[in-house]
């Protein structure tokens, strides 16, 4: 059985908030449905998460006008409080994020894996959209 290497996506993000309170946001669905989609044309009207190892996660995430939407959603392999997470998506991709404090502020690191079909297309938008995220749940925590 040939084990093909998959593409890892790689973005880093810092937001200028305790890791304490970017984990909370990050994690907590409430705030969820607040910032997981790729752009404001989109919304996230729903979300689960289970934030343990074995662990299930879900957010629906619609367009606004209703033309489209999609489940996202994994199972977590590893769940280090205010550290780390990593989770395999329902299409048996990887993704870890990793969160360090320093001065007050935190350091996200994730890694994924590129979707298999059209890898560069996908992995580029895949970069823009997860960094959209990031600007948006940067509005997020810095206005609570």
């Amino acid at each position: 059985m040939e084990n093909k290497a998959r593409t890892k996506v790689t973005i880093e993000a810092t937001v200028n908030a305790p890791v304490a309170k970017v984990w909370q946001y990050w994690n907590e669905p409430e705030h969820i449905k607040q910032w997981a989609f790729a752009s404001p044309e989109w919304h996230a009207p729903a979300a689960t998460n289970d934030l343990r190892v074995g662990g299930q996660f879900t957010t629906r995430m619609e367009a606004k006008d209703g033309s489209f939407g999609f489940d996202f959603g994994g199972e977590y392999t590893e769940v280090a409080e205010h550290k780390a997470i990593a989770y395999v998506m329902g299409d048996g991709r990887e993704a870890r994020t990793t969160f360090e404090e320093r001065d007050g502020k935190t350091y996200i690191v994730e890694v994924f894996d590129a979707e298999e079909t059209n890898q560069l297309k996908c992995s580029k938008l895949a970069g823009r959209r997860f960094s959209t995220t990031l600007r948006i749940i940067l509005k997020v925590v810095n206005s609570a």
